[in-house]
């Protein structure tokens, strides 16, 4: 049985030039990058060529970017660093962030660190920038806003400039969870008012257990994991050389070909959204799906009957792979809290369909198909 693979948001398969690139690094060179001989001193060199290449693909400096073990470890770091290191006593977030941000701040704030308030969203689950600011201007308190960039299971969009704008404005320090975007949007950090940013090599075709984090050059923290002086003593551990190498193919493909990936992506999304709602009248998309909306994510919202409860199930009896929300989230009961954060009323079930390069139109004609069959 062939496959069909949609859920893109959750992870997408390793180009294969992405592996030709790492796997010399799993082999012959294998030395570790703090070791001073030969071996050593390739590794260090791989990566730092990939901080270099990163960098310059993303304007920014080489000394701005951390290699970490992903998007989850880049957010601790930033979220836990804020507090300890710079000050920041509360936390402004939003009810719908990953979880890597909910589960840190509300640790924090167990702890006694930091006070956290949850900015309101709109109808449609944008961040309410009016009550932003409001809730900005009237803390009396250093404090750390910490928004995504797209959300990962809606697709919609923060306008990254506005906001930090914003927090400079009133002295706040602002991170982004990217994880969503990078990869998939073109970003100038030199001129972005963002003093943290996270990501994943995962998202865009890379490997898994390869992260990123920017911290903007005058942001001064101390390191979160302690034992070695690896990447500049900002990060120990010895470094995930074959990831690194990884992640830095991995973007450069993205970029190479952001262009004519985003239109083709684009389409598919847009497609698959005017063949739902043909074969499905009563269908909702949840979040924003227009211009304000993540081009790889498309979040349906079917009407709660038996048939659609087994929606998922059947799906991937046929072989064909979404997601109920996050893939982070799996086997967490009570449903998502992304969708209960947007629409705290609705009893619809959300399907996220989450569309990569490798997607085709035949393929969206056959899930339509079957979805149509099995409702």
């Amino acid at each position: 049985m062939q496959k069909i693979y949609l859920d893109n948001a959750a992870t997408t398969p390793v180009d294969p030039l992405v592996l030709e690139a790492m796997l010399p690094y799993f082999s012959e060179k294998f030395g570790n990058p703090s070791s001073i001989y030969s071996y050593g001193r390739e590794t260090r060199m791989a990566i730092e060529r990939a901080r270099k290449s990163i960098a310059e693909m993303l304007h920014t400096r080489p000394g701005e970017l951390f290699f970490t073990s992903g998007g989850t470890e880049s957010s601790n770091t930033a979220i836990h660093c804020a507090v300890r290191d710079l000050g920041c006593q509360r936390i402004i977030t939003s009810p719908i962030e990953h979880h890597a941000t909910l589960h840190t701040v509300e640790f924090l704030k167990s702890l006694g660190a930091c006070t956290v308030e949850y900015v309101g969203l709109t109808q449609n689950g944008h961040v309410d920038l009016v009550e932003l600011e409001s809730l900005l201007a009237g803390g009396q308190v250093k404090t750390l806003v910490t928004l995504m960039h797209a959300n990962n299971e809606v697709g919609n969009l923060l306008d990254l400039n506005l906001v930090g704008n914003l927090c400079r404005q009133y002295g706040a320090v602002f991170h982004s969870d990217t994880v969503q975007t990078i990869g998939h949007y073109q970003f100038n950090l030199e001129q972005s008012p963002v003093d943290f940013l996270s990501a994943s090599a995962h998202k865009f075709h890379g490997p898994k257990g390869s992260g990123l984090l920017y911290i903007r050059q005058d942001v001064q923290i101390k390191p979160f994991i302690h034992g070695g002086a690896q990447e500049r003593l900002m990060r120990a551990g010895t470094e995930n050389v074959a990831g690194i190498v990884g992640f830095a193919s991995a973007l450069e493909l993205a970029t190479m070909h952001h262009d004519e990936d985003s239109v083709y992506i684009r389409s598919l999304k847009s497609y698959m959204q005017e063949k739902l709602t043909e074969a499905i009248p009563d269908i909702r998309f949840n979040g924003d799906t227009g211009e304000q909306s993540l081009y790889t994510v498309l979040s349906a919202a079917f009407p709660a009957t038996e048939k659609t409860e087994m929606l998922s199930i059947n799906l991937d009896m046929a072989g064909i792979c979404i997601s109920g929300g996050s893939a982070c989230s799996s086997g967490a009961q009570g449903g998502s809290h992304v969708i209960k954060g947007i629409y705290p009323h609705e009893s619809r079930l959300p399907i996220r369909f989450s569309f990569s390069k490798h997607n085709t139109f035949a393929e969206i004609d056959i899930v339509v198909s079957k979805i149509k069959e099995f409702l």
